[in-house]
């Protein structure tokens, strides 16, 4: 398992020497134009499988993802 453990910390290293370019581009309209195509995918999706009742909790959470992702 040390190779697994290798990995882990090369990422995390990797992960805080970088923490501000991938920030930036979480915050990018690209990432925006993504993440809202895919979210929008994801919530009709779940919305035919699911109860009616539960389809503004699924907004809720889709909005909380939103504003994680992207410059809006």
């Amino acid at each position: 398992m040390a190779g697994i453990d290798d990995l882990a910390k090369q990422a995390g290293d990797f992960i805080e020497q970088n923490k501000d370019k991938i920030q930036e581009v979480l915050k990018s309209e690209q990432a925006e134009d993504i993440s809202d195509k895919l979210l929008d995918g994801i919530g009709e999706a779940v919305k035919k499988i699911a109860p009616d009742e539960h389809d503004g909790m699924i907004d809720d959470v889709k909005g909380n993802i939103d504003k994680a992702v992207g410059n809006e």
